[in-house]
């Protein structure tokens, strides 16, 4: 589908999963991936067997080929795009998505769009080797039930550094994902695969989810 972005053109979605869900997750990439990135095509059809919907979208710069992300009003008009696109498709909205995509529906959410929950993998909560740079400031202003979701070896957040940035958010879950990075791989020695990181992964925010939608 087109998910037309004010100012920007119109960038790709997906919908998949069942068409009466009650759950639908909009989901956005990380910086370097687009709608087909492996996280998101596994989330999607891993939540397809749990009864939630899924919507991938990716942001104007991937649809046009450019390596450097939009600026961020750029960034947050294509998630309001799509959620306004999303809403009206099935009872409940949870929105997120890996890295950059998650942090960005955070911002939206924190500014005021309407969702029934947000899960952020990996967040990025500052760069690389720079703590100092944190990207908390909007964390505090949630209001939603919000599921973290990263590898004990995320550069981008460690996890004594998560778990106070959730610390500010009213409504927040911890899930660490053990010896993963932020692209959530393991060592070898760890005896997993990256496919055995995902699914743990998803399976641990569906459950989240859906307990809470039982509550």
């Amino acid at each position: 589908m087109r998910i037309a972005v004010p100012g920007a053109g119109s960038v790709t979605g997906v919908r998949s999963g069942p068409a009466d869900a009650r759950w639908l997750f909009v989901y956005a990439p990380g910086a370097g991936s687009n709608v087909d990135d492996p996280f998101g095509r596994y989330a999607a059809s891993a939540l397809a067997g749990r009864g939630v919907a899924t919507l991938r979208f990716q942001f104007p710069y991937m649809e046009a080929g450019r390596r450097s992300p939009d600026r961020p009003p750029v960034l947050e008009a294509a998630w309001r795009a799509a959620l306004a696109h999303a809403r009206g498709d099935a009872a409940r909205i949870a929105a997120g998505g890996r890295s950059m995509g998650g942090r960005i529906a955070s911002q939206v959410v924190a500014q005021g769009e309407k969702v029934d929950a947000l899960a952020l993998f990996a967040y990025p909560l500052h760069p690389p080797g720079k703590p100092g740079q944190s990207r908390d400031a909007h964390l505090p202003l949630l209001r939603v039930r919000t599921f973290f979701c990263s590898g004990t070896n995320d550069a981008f957040a460690s996890p004594d550094e998560l778990r106070a940035a959730a610390a500010l958010v009213p409504r927040a879950h911890v899930y660490l994902l053990d010896g993963a990075d932020h692209g959530f791989a393991v060592r070898k020695s760890s005896g997993r695969g990256r496919d055995e990181v995902y699914a743990e992964a998803v399976d641990a925010f569906a459950r989240w989810l859906l307990r809470g939608a039982r509550a």
